[in-house]
């Protein structure tokens, strides 16, 4: 069946579910027929500069040779095997890598097929040490308010459950332990009282706790929240002192988006467990992993039941790990820390004025992540029409304007993209 490109975005518009939307009353979609480099382009011609790199993933931009020449490589030998029982090297080689360029000691390595699923696994293992360790009731986490770990059951459960987009799953979802967002903000000096509430649920709470999850120094789409790594670091010791497992959510922040490989880097700590994904495959294809230490890959495999109750179909899904080992060699040989410096400073430069508008509450930047906070809530359709009229392509979500842009991205690019969220989030009538 072919269908009209006339009729592609009415189509979309009567059958297709898009991501938070409504099917009684859509969003205008834009019906995308190629993407290069960092440019998006419509059906009707136009070429959209692309803010978002496809929601932190695409760092090297689209259609990169590397990586289209790795895939269209790996898919005329195998597209896809079984991983149980069989393995081969695209998978072996991404272990490799993710053992090389993630914290010290993180050298067992589950092959997911997305953020969400390496969260869920990343939980499971948390659970199932403890049941190797003889200690069943340990089978909660605690987390902090304005978290976001992915939209899957388990996932939602250590999501901010007030303030999260998954509020209205309170009563379905696991309840787990929330303490008070973390504090202080990125580059603000530390003082003990911050940590303090957390540290009186994490030793109140000991003989029931899992393992902590948290996104090291940024949280994404629970707020985009940059904290202080000295937070992260008290954390790890109060981790280490009460014997919880931590789990670091770096789907986001790996791969170089905060300035460090890991934001973890930040901290100089290690997790127990760390999930990543978004950047992993630049982009391209649909994979994520979750790396543990041999404390819980032993606790596991040597207690009572011996395995980990996890197997995707698609885990270690060969086109995805080849499209990976491209995307994180590029990544390596680039000047990856140079291009995010230059992009952090560009975005300082160029939206902090935007701190001075009666719109705007706050503006952040960390590495290639910029934010403005507005005072209230986007009108989403309007604010994204004028974003297209003005040639980029840039997603608000509640009062949040930001970008995570390609590392590629050129300063003439960017500052067309800047430019266009300077002027939106002056305008009120693109407010709700």
């Amino acid at each position: 069946m072919q269908t009209s490109p006339k009729t592609i975005p009415d189509f979309d518009r009567e059958h297709l579910w898009h991501p938070y939307t409504s099917m009684r009353d859509p969003l205008p979609v834009y019906e995308v027929v190629s993407a290069h480099g960092v440019r998006l382009r419509l059906a009707d011609g136009r070429e959209l500069i692309d803010g978002m790199a496809s929601w932190w993933s695409a760092i090297h931009g689209y259609s990169h040779p590397a990586i289209v020449s790795a895939i269209q490589k790996q898919a005329s030998d195998m597209a896809h095997v079984m991983f149980g029982g069989i393995t081969h090297r695209p998978a072996v080689e991404l272990a490799e890598r993710l053992i090389e360029l993630a914290p010290d000691g993180l050298d067992r390595v589950f092959l997911a097929d997305s953020g969400s699923v390496s969260v869920e696994v990343a939980m499971k293992m948390a659970y199932q040490y403890w049941l190797s360790q003889g200690t069943p009731g340990r089978t909660r986490l605690l987390t902090v308010r304005g978290g976001y770990h992915g939209d899957t059951f388990g996932a939602m459960g250590v999501c901010d459950p007030e303030g999260g987009m998954h509020q209205f799953f309170k009563g379905i979802v696991q309840e787990h332990l929330f303490a008070p967002r973390p504090e202080p903000l990125f580059g603000v000096p530390w003082d003990e009282t911050h940590i303090e509430a957390f540290a009186r649920l994490i030793r109140q709470h000991t003989h029931e706790l899992a393992a902590v999850i948290l996104e090291p120094v940024v949280q994404g789409a629970g707020g985009m929240h940059f904290y202080s790594p000295a937070f992260l670091r008290r954390v790890r010791e109060l981790c280490d002192e009460t014997g919880v497992l931590l789990i670091a959510d770096e789907i986001a922040t790996g791969f170089g988006r905060t300035g460090q490989m890991f934001a973890c880097d930040w901290a100089g700590v290690t997790p127990d467990i760390l999930c990543v994904g978004k950047a992993l495959t630049g982009g391209t294809m649909t994979l994520a992993a979750t790396l543990a230490n041999r404390r819980v890959s032993d606790g596991i495999s040597g207690g009572r039941h011996g395995i980990l109750n996890h197997g995707p179909t698609f885990m270690g899904n060969p086109l995805a790990c080849a499209a990976a080992n491209a995307s994180l060699e590029l990544l390596v040989d680039s000047p990856w820390e140079e291009r995010v410096d230059l992009i952090e400073a560009q975005l300082r430069r160029e939206l902090s004025p935007c701190a001075q508008l009666p719109t705007v509450h706050d503006v952040r930047i960390l590495g290639a992540i910029g934010v403005i906070e507005c005072t209230r809530p986007t009108s989403m359709a309007a604010m994204q029409q004028f974003f297209v009229d003005r040639g980029v392509w840039v997603r608000p979500f509640g009062r949040l304007v930001y970008v995570m842009p390609p590392y590629v991205i050129t300063p003439k690019d960017l500052s067309q993209v800047t430019t266009a969220m300077a002027e939106a989030v002056a305008q009120e009538e693109l407010f709700a």
